[in-house]
């Protein structure tokens, strides 16, 4: 049979340890460790004379504390201004304005009258005479006052459109019955137009028309009648 043979011993592990030395204090050392303690020292008994002065013990008695004073300051005495005396200003009397006076010219514009179809009518009030029989009211008082006569706000135009060869080159009347607000009541045209759908249109164009109404001498605005005369085509 084999011999075992024992085993070998381990050996020891190091030791992890710093070597420490031992190092003596020097003179300086020791000198300087001196002058720090006596600069705590004076620091502590100044703070505890300080407290002593406050009235506070550092066995927990305590004193009284210093009384504190407080005195009022004087209010500064207001600064007398000197303002400068206030102007006096004179008024002078205005003499009154005279009143201007105007002459202007009465004006009495020829108003025609409402006829009614088929006769003639006068510039009051009327019987018409002609081919039929009828009666119509002037828009005035029978010519007696004056007046301002109506006019358009715009130009007078007639329908240029297509306009037809019994119509072309001829001139016509149109009678505008304007009502004391401007608006366009009733229109007629003489000689009367034979093509009826341009008739028609034109009739239309003039109905749409405003005008300034025309006015009495006292300011007020009257109904009128405003003929314009117009060229169609060439």
């Amino acid at each position: 049979m084999p011999v075992l043979e024992p085993p070998l011993p381990l050996p020891a592990a190091p030791r992890l340890s710093l070597p420490v030395t031992r190092r003596r204090l020097g003179p300086g050392a020791l000198a300087s460790l001196v002058v720090h303690a006596a600069i705590v020292g004076a620091l502590l008994w100044q703070s505890a004379a300080r407290l002593a002065q406050l009235g506070t013990g550092s066995a927990g008695g305590g004193g009284e504390r210093p009384a504190v004073n407080f005195f009022a300051l004087p209010a500064p005495a207001p600064a007398a201004v000197e303002l400068p005396p206030t102007p006096r200003v004179q008024l002078t009397a205005l003499p009154p304005l005279q009143e201007i006076k105007l002459d202007v010219p009465a004006i009495a514009p020829a108003l025609e009258s409402a006829a009614a179809p088929g006769g003639a009518a006068s510039g009051g009030g009327g019987q018409g005479a002609g081919p039929g029989t009828g009666s119509a009211a002037g828009p005035g008082s029978g010519g007696g006052g004056d007046y301002i006569i109506a006019s358009p706000r715009t130009a007078i135009l007639p329908p240029l459109a297509k306009v037809p060869g019994s119509v072309a080159g001829r001139t016509y009347r149109v009678r505008f019955w304007v009502s004391a607000d401007g608006r366009v009541t009733r229109v007629e045209v003489d000689p009367p137009i034979r093509d009826e759908a341009y008739r028609q249109e034109l009739v239309q164009r003039m109905m749409a028309y405003q005008f300034y109404p025309a006015r009495a001498r006292d300011g007020v605005t009257v109904a009128s009648v405003f003929t314009f005369s117009m060229r169609i085509g060439n």
